[in-house]
């Protein structure tokens, strides 16, 4: 089996971004063999230290909601990804339009850190982009699909996570997952989230554990889907640690 996770609000805890709960999980995971994949918004630079720092370096990365991904081993400092193409196509929105869209690319580094709660260290690395362009929304509903339209016209798609609202030039985490599992020659596929952008991994894997959002933007899986869908009783790690434990021991991994 394989294990594909989001990280904030998820395997992370959303304020302070501890895993520790999650440490017996993750330990017993190392122990059976079993690889975690971490697919979240946040870039290679954030994620390649957190992927060494949990043992995982010899699984690939799924980075920037989906739009990008590192192999093991690799340090992301070497990807080369279509960002200076995504501010361009931004800079062509209607004035009114564009101006109710502060992305990370609008931001100094000192903003990233207010607005994401990141130390400012890692909102310089939350700044080195490749993929994918998150930002905060101001403007109403009507003037956002507005937005949304003129960028589609230049081949660009739209994620909500927790927070942001997150640009692209497409390719999901749901995309990546099948790759990845296929690359890895896996068939039983395992995906944990909390919030909207995690919907297509929860729906394609073929258990999906189902975090509350402690920022109350709940993720919706139909029960009547692909997947067999499992809540987790609390959040982040906690919760993490809890739900994926239970399930690995339903489907015989033991300690």
């Amino acid at each position: 089996m394989i294990v594909f996770t989001d990280l904030d609000g998820t395997l992370l805890d959303h304020s302070s971004y501890d895993y520790a709960p999650a440490l017996p999980t993750l330990d017993r995971l190392r122990r059976a063999g079993i690889p975690l994949v971490l697919a979240s918004s946040k870039t290679a630079a954030e994620m390649v230290p957190l992927r060494r720092e949990l043992g995982f370096e010899t699984c690939p990365l799924i980075c920037e909601n989906g739009a990008g991904v590192v192999a093991p081993g690799e340090t992301g400092d070497e990807i080369a990804g279509p960002y200076s193409d995504l501010r361009k196509a931004l800079d062509k929105v209607d004035p009114p339009l564009r101006i109710c869209f502060e992305g990370f690319g609008d931001m100094e580094p000192a903003r990233i850190s207010e607005v994401t709660g990141l130390p400012l260290d890692q909102a310089l690395l939350a700044a080195r982009r490749a993929f994918s362009e998150p930002g905060i929304w101001t403007g109403s509903d009507t003037e956002r699909d507005a937005f949304l339209a003129q960028l589609s016209y230049q081949g660009i798609t739209a994620r909500h996570g927790g927070r942001f609202l997150t640009l692209s030039f497409g390719a999901t985490k749901a995309d990546q997952m099948a790759h990845i599992t296929a690359e890895m020659s896996r068939s039983v596929t395992i995906s944990l989230g909390d919030a909207p952008n995690d919907a297509d991994m929860l729906r394609a894997a073929d258990y999906a554990i189902v975090l509350p959002n402690a920022q109350g933007h709940p993720v919706e899986v139909a029960e009547d889907g692909g997947a067999r869908v499992l809540r987790a009783a609390l959040s982040g790690p906690a919760g993490w640690n809890a739900a994926l434990g239970d399930l690995l021991t339903e489907l015989g991994v033991t300690d």
